[in-house]
């Protein structure tokens, strides 16, 4: 069946050849909870479609619509915009339960993303306190990191990696889109070694 499948439509005239592009390709996104990737899309549209141009005319008529086209995590998802998350939590009945990352989470979290694969021995003697096992069991359950390979110091502990949910939690393409350490550094935003907190997104503001 997958064999027959038009994807390039050449009976079509171009325009409405790509109309008929556009819509498969909407229609794949709103139907993925997950970050829709190239070569996804690539199965329903024809060898000489241009995805990028694609995604851009999508999200173009997106303009004004409460929903828009994320890059993230390698590909694109439709996510309802900010600022009507209270409105479909109050048609929903339901209470907002989230809650941001404390000061101490987020500075786990920062030195695994810069610095994996890192085991939680190494997060602590960075950041020169214990590191519970209990805050990496946290940022774990919240998809935001995982299990990397094992470390070839002794005892061969775990390390500890990023996992796709922090990319698409906090809107990265890939981790090259990470800001520049030293940039940071230079900025005073971060002291050297990580001994500080940047003022990034990936702060909460429960001190913890």
């Amino acid at each position: 069946m997958a064999a027959e499948f038009d994807r390039d439509l050449d009976d079509l005239p171009p325009a409405l050849r790509w109309r008929e592009w556009m819509v498969r390709a909407e229609a794949v996104l709103f139907a993925s909870a997950a970050p829709v990737t190239r070569e996804m899309l690539a199965r329903v549209v024809g060898r000489d479609c241009s995805i990028d141009l694609l995604i851009d005319d999508i999200a173009a008529g997106a303009e004004g619509r409460p929903w828009e086209i994320a890059r993230t995590a390698g590909g694109w998802q439709i996510r309802t915009r900010a600022k009507f998350a209270g409105v479909i939590r109050a048609a929903a009945a339901v209470e907002d339960t989230s809650r941001p990352l404390s000061r101490g989470e987020a500075l786990v979290l920062t030195a695994i993303a810069y610095l994996q694969p890192v085991t939680r021995a190494e997060v602590s003697r960075l950041v020169g306190r214990e590191i519970s096992r209990d805050t990496v069991a946290r940022l774990s359950r919240a998809g935001l990191i995982a299990r990397g390979p094992r470390s070839p110091e002794p005892g061969a502990p775990y390390t500890y990696v990023t996992a796709r949910g922090f990319l698409e939690h906090f809107g990265l393409d890939s981790l090259r889109d990470l800001p520049d350490l030293e940039a940071l550094e230079d900025a005073g935003l971060l002291t050297p070694g990580l001994s500080a907190l940047p003022d990034l997104p990936l702060a909460g503001e429960d001190e913890g």
